[in-house]
């Protein structure tokens, strides 16, 4: 899986990118059809100190696309994940249903 991350208005810390790989590999046990993975973090508002973080996963026909604000990009990334991962489970349970028919 090919991971692009791209941090507007701001430099991502080493340790953050790091955060952000261990998160999508945990993806990978869902789905081994991940291409590629493209998280965009940046500042909802400023003065509130709101983060987003926008995830969009690539698998052959068909892009998944999840964004997530909190306090902590951390945070943000880890909800964000969780929901891909449910997606990811219920697109393979689609799959297998159609395979036993």
């Amino acid at each position: 899986m090919n991971v692009n991350i791209t941090s507007r208005k701001f430099k991502a810390k080493d340790s953050l990118k790091s955060v952000i790989r261990n998160e999508l590999k945990s993806l990978e046990r869902f789905s081994e059809d991940i291409l590629d993975a493209d998280v965009v973090l940046h500042f909802t508002h400023m003065k509130d100190s709101i983060k987003t973080a926008e995830i969009k996963l690539q698998l052959p026909r068909k892009t998944l696309k999840v964004s997530e604000s909190s306090e902590e990009f951390a945070k943000s990334i880890s909800t964000a994940t969780n929901k891909l991962a449910r997606q990811l489970k219920q697109i393979k349970s689609k799959r297998k249903a159609r395979v036993k028919q």
